[in-house]
């Protein structure tokens, strides 16, 4: 049996982890008293009894407890933005690339991707993999996420009795163009830069809809629809939780993957202008799922082993 200690374990993502691993019988989740749960002293002393530990942290303190359990044999995936470009951390995106795969299964110190990110990376890294996309290629993209990528503080605000007006509303933010997860989307994309960002929180609980728009003067060579969808099949061939999905829909919902932990890709549009767009929920693919995929990966089992897809 594994043993599994979740550092943060109270807000969103650790208590979606908790709730996957809780129903595991291959998994003992180790508990910490609430009084003591941001002592330093009883954090360590719980990752000296675990095999593994999720950090479900503040940057801050991600960082800080990283340093300080640096000499433990316990492996980590850290959930938090801390190490997702540090050297001596693998990025665990298990489906970008084989190497990445590899690099997870052997690895001792896993970052988990970051929600945004994670739609982009699934829509940009198999086209620059393919030669379709230059890595000096700027681009746009558009995400939509459910209020619970916001933490335990949106979701108060957004389900309080009484709630601003304006949430009533869909909103824009990081307009600076300065959001914490385009510096893992430049990295690990290929790309030479970030693209341009615009994340839009909309009114409902979960779900996310990532959307890169494309024309044919971006890419490399000229591709009919189908064909571009073939590309997406053939680098998602090998397994994980990313899923192409051939048909051409009327419209595409944010919230529809909602609960689930796998993403389904969709390439929509004509001739000469291309929509790509990934479907996945932020708390699944985007948080928690993601990081027991990678959790499974480590310990030799199936991706999907105690997650729903």
């Amino acid at each position: 049996m594994t043993k599994v200690f979740i550092a943060g374990g109270e807000g969103t993502t650790g208590l979606r982890l908790a709730e996957r691993l809780g129903k595991r019988r291959d998994v003992q989740l180790l508990n910490i008293d609430e009084a003591l749960r941001k002592d330093t002293g009883e954090l360590l002393r719980k990752m000296v009894q675990a095999d593994f530990c999720f950090f479900c942290l503040p940057d801050s303190a991600a960082l800080e407890l990283a340093e300080l359990a640096k000499e433990l044999p316990c492996r980590i995936i850290d959930a938090s933005t801390a190490h997702r470009v540090s050297d001596g951390w693998d990025y665990g995106f298990p489906e970008l690339s084989r190497a990445y795969r590899e690099a997870i299964a052997a690895s001792r110190r896993v970052a988990n991707p970051g929600c945004h990110a994670s739609g982009f990376l699934a829509l940009t890294r198999p086209l620059v993999d393919a030669g379709l996309l230059a890595p000096g290629a700027v681009l746009s993209c558009t995400s939509l996420t459910g209020y619970s990528g916001g933490g335990k503080r949106m979701i108060a605000q957004y389900e309080a009795q009484e709630r601003a007006l304006e949430l009533d509303s869909s909103f824009l933010y990081a307009l600076g163009q300065s959001h914490k997860h385009l510096p893992e989307m430049a990295k690990h994309s290929g790309l030479t830069a970030a693209p341009v960002f615009l994340p839009v929180v909309g009114d409902y609980y979960a779900g996310m809809a990532v959307s890169v728009p494309l024309s044919s003067a971006q890419l490399t060579a000229t591709i009919e629809i189908n064909d571009l969808r073939g590309v997406f099949r053939k680098h998602y061939s090998d397994g994980g939780l990313v899923r192409v999905i051939d048909e051409e829909p009327g419209a595409l919902y944010a919230n529809s993957m909602s609960g689930r932990d796998d993403m389904r890709i969709y390439v929509t549009g004509g001739d000469s202008r291309f929509v790509l767009t990934a479907l996945f929920d932020n708390l699944g693919k985007g948080a928690s799922g993601s990081a027991i995929q990678c959790f499974n990966i480590m310990n030799g089992l199936a991706d999907e082993t105690g997650l729903c897809v």
